[in-house]
């Protein structure tokens, strides 16, 4: 027989506190039922530790996944779910049940379960720091550097204050009594990963506000733990302060070695493979084995047991190659299998029904005064800062949400006999009803989306033609680079009325909690292939371009490192700083050869549906369906690139046919516009809808009148198998087709095709020539007009106009200065 020292305040709690347990304070198992043979051969298999603990792994995991799913509709985070289905499996609820917990989780369990606990938490925390960026303090603003400060100082002082007036004066028990000044410490401290996680959770991750949340977040993380290490020094026994230096100097020494010694081998291993290839299973092999160590050294050295996994994971460097793919191998193993362990461990030991009224409620005040004093702490210094009121309310809401960091600080409290298990219980349980109130309130008082509202169009029909036109390209890959630069290209850059150029990498956030918005410079001269990043080559090509269009063309990259879910964020709030008229978007299923995982794919889908509804401009989604051969610049040929844009009525295909008409100034674009007529009449039951349509295409036609390249056809269709038939004659006619997204819907050219919309972000038209039932390999741009504007804004038909008549003024006056170096092209017969 063997036997382990386990916490008798904890068999005390598994127990109701029975006589018959009261005084145990050692667990004796047999070193031989470890194993079953099963039913058949008279085992029960509860009475064996293996199937026991694949039990308690099973259930554990069920009953948090089963709370997440009933609260999802909730918007609730996940850490509510957790903190819950522990609270269900503990002697709140189903371990009231003396047979339940006799048969399911035994104290000779316990041992085991607290070690799966340790083990679990030591590689969650080592995850969490894999995902931190240390040196992003360095980076903060003055702004972040008051608020974080602020949002532990107010609480501390009023907390703190708080408690020792209640302690004194209130006839409570001593040990909560001598718990409530840490208490109010515990309860200031502000943990970054958890916000990190909660804001992600929330999708306002990499808003403007939910990166001054984050900044701050990390300068009050670092403040509260040189806090809480100060506390804990000054509760501390005389006899065992020597101790607790000698402690923390052995763990500066600790640091040193990690930061020293492991993490330049870390990076020798990284820079063995710059392009962020795969990272061999050796190399994930010796950094698991590496947070073994840590996590033992940490112990032998009287150091918490995730302090050295923490260090480890952040000295490590965030994102791809390596953080990547740990964050990969770890995070379902971890966050579904083994941490719901670690929180149904922390409801076995809390019964939130047992505790006195009296001291729940001194101790619930107390956290209520601090999370008061928090959100003060965080609001007043934003509307000092001249913060919107909106946004100043939700940054003092997300101060207070709380999670896994919290926990394990309130359990070493608990352990080291810092606070009372009463307290302790109080604590868990403010954390969950606190962070479940606070997210709708959030939910409802920040929305990004809302910032995005301009009080005048930006769109290409209502810019004026000799003025400068700003775009904003998205990149997914570099495949998509030569199709957009043909697009822009196309769209007759000149010295008049020159391109501004907006180029934003998109890439994924994983393997780091802090999303990125990196502005790049177009250096003179192009990075090496073999050490460019792909940002750096996307970069690189458009430095090439730029440099091709001296005066014409100014281009502006960045590169957006952010989650799928709130990727758009970046892509608006550029699109609205910049002031631009234009998104181009690829769209998600590229039919050239490309290694885009399927997941990339359908991520990147959300994120195009999120900027069609969210954008402050226009928006093109840009379909390529064919390899490129030769030059990238099809418009720099001889042959000319042949653009049609198809008609149907509508705001987005006049703003498509604006496009067009833009494009028709370039010397190598031949242009037809396609003009889809029901019987002979416009396409339209709103007769305002259909007057704009009229007014717009006369405007067209009048000045293009004179230019030889642009052609002129109407279609008469029946229904949607007549326009089905418009589209197929137009394979592999053009390089490029442009269509709206939106059509009327109760429209005959569009009957029948609503059914087969497999793309709706395509529209009805443009998941036609998108499908692979379409033979052509067309390039084609679906284009959406900006509608999202102030209340009390109505299209200006008399700016529809002045853009077409400016248009043609610029285009004949750029004629004459060019003095006709190309010969004359036929000129194109109209119908």
């Amino acid at each position: 027989m063997g036997s382990l020292l386990l916490e008798p305040d904890d068999i005390m709690d598994l127990n109701d506190g029975s006589s018959i347990f009261r005084n145990i304070t050692t667990v004796c198992m047999l070193a031989t039922r470890v194993q079953s043979k099963g039913i058949y051969f008279g085992n029960n298999p509860l009475q064996f530790s293996a199937p026991l603990l694949f039990l308690q792994l099973s259930l554990a995991s069920a009953v948090i996944v089963a709370t997440a799913l009933l609260l999802k509709p909730l918007g609730q985070p996940v850490m509510v779910s957790h903190i819950l289905g522990g609270i269900i499996l503990g002697p709140s609820l189903f371990g009231g049940s003396s047979e339940f917990t006799s048969a399911i989780f035994p104290l000779r369990s316990l041992i085991l379960l607290d070690t799966v606990a340790a083990f679990g938490f030591m590689f969650h925390v080592f995850q969490i720091g894999v995902q931190m960026d240390p040196w992003v303090i360095m980076k903060t603003g003055k702004k972040a550097v008051g608020i974080g400060i602020s949002v532990v100082l107010v609480p501390l002082l009023v907390s703190v204050t708080c408690a020792s007036l209640l302690a004194n004066f209130s006839s409570i028990d001593q040990s909560i009594a001598s718990s409530l000044p840490i208490v109010a410490v515990a309860e200031s401290v502000l943990a970054f990963p958890v916000l990190a996680r909660f804001l992600l959770e929330l999708k306002i991750l990499n808003s403007e506000f939910g990166r001054l949340a984050l900044s701050s977040s990390m300068i009050s993380g670092l403040f509260s733990f040189s806090l809480m290490t100060i506390t804990v020094l000054w509760r501390q026994e005389p006899g065992k302060l020597f101790k607790m230096l000698a402690t923390v100097f052995t763990g500066i020494v600790l640091v040193m070695v990690i930061v020293f010694v492991l993490r330049p081998a870390v990076l020798w291993v990284v820079r063995l493979n710059p392009d962020g290839e795969l990272m061999g299973e050796e190399c994930i092999f010796a950094v698991f084995l590496s947070v073994l160590v840590a996590g033992f050294l940490s112990q032998a050295t009287s150091l918490n047991i995730i302090f050295g996994p923490l260090i480890l994971g952040m000295v490590l460097p965030a994102g791809p190659p390596l953080g990547s793919a740990l964050v990969e191998k770890l995070d379902i193993m971890i966050s579904w299998m083994f941490m719901p362990i670690y929180f149904v461990k922390n409801g076995l030991v809390m019964d939130i029904f047992a505790i006195q009224l009296k001291n729940f409620a001194v101790v619930l005040f107390v956290i209520l005064v601090s999370c008061t004093a928090k959100f003060f702490g965080a609001f007043l210094p934003s509307l000092y800062c001249k913060m919107p009121l909106r946004d100043a309310l939700s940054l003092g809401l997300v101060m207070n949400a709380q999670g896994i960091i919290e926990l394990g600080l309130f359990r070493m409290l608990k352990r080291k006999k810092l606070i009372d298990g009463d307290a302790f219980a109080v604590m868990c349980t403010s954390m969950l009803l606190i962070t479940g109130a606070i997210t709708p309130l959030i939910r409802y008082l920040y929305n990004p989306s809302r910032r995005y509202v301009v009080y005048r169009r930006r769109t290409i029909l209502h810019s004026r033609p000799n003025s400068e036109l700003r775009v904003l390209v998205c990149i997914h890959d570099q495949e998509n680079v030569p199709t957009i630069v043909n697009l822009i290209e196309a769209t007759n850059p000149t010295k008049r009325s020159p391109l501004v150029v907006y180029v934003i990498h998109l890439l994924e956030l994983v393997g780091r909690a802090t999303p990125l918005l990196i502005p790049h410079k177009l250096s003179k001269r192009p990075s090496s292939n073999g050490a460019a990043s792909p940002s750096e080559r996307i970069v690189n090509a458009f430095r090439h371009y730029e440099q091709g269009n001296q005066e014409a063309v100014s281009v502006q990259p960045f590169t957006s490192v952010s989650p799928y879910a709130t990727m758009h964020d970046d892509i608006c709030l550029l699109a609205l700083d910049m002031r631009t008229s234009l998104v181009i978007i690829p769209f998600h299923k590229q039919y050239a050869t490309s290694d885009m995982l399927e997941s990339s794919k359908i991520g990147f889908r959300v994120v195009n549906n999120n900027v069609l509804n969210k954008a402050p401009c226009s928006v093109g989604i840009l379909v390529h369906q064919g390899l490129l051969i030769g030059s990238w610049s099809a418009l720099a040929s001889r042959s000319p690139y042949r653009v049609a844009v198809l008609f149907l009525g509508g705001a987005d295909d006049r703003e498509a046919l604006a496009l067009g008409a833009r494009m028709a100034g370039h010397p190598n674009v031949n242009l037809t516009m396609v003009w889809l007529l029901e019987n002979g009449n416009i396409n339209s039951h709103d007769t305002r809808e259909r007057k704009l349509d009229n007014e717009v295409v006369g405007e067209f036609r009048l000045s293009m009148a004179r230019n030889d390249r642009v052609m002129y056809i109407e279609e008469v269709v029946m229904d949607g198998s007549g326009t089905a038939a418009v589209l197929r004659s137009m394979e592999n006619n053009y390089e490029l087709i442009m269509v709206g997204r939106h059509h009327d819907k109760g429209s005959p050219l569009t009957s029948g095709l609503t059914d087969w919309n497999e793309y709706t972000e395509l529209g009805v038209i443009g998941d036609i020539l998108a499908s692979t039932d379409f033979n052509g390999k067309t390039t084609v741009l679906v284009v959406q007009q900006h509608t999202i504007i102030g209340a009390g804004l109505h299209e200006n038909q008399e700016s529809q106009k002045a853009h077409f008549r400016e248009l043609n003024l610029n285009m004949a006056q750029e004629a004459l200065e060019d003095e006709a170096d190309d010969a004359p092209i036929q000129r194109r017969s109209y119908v």
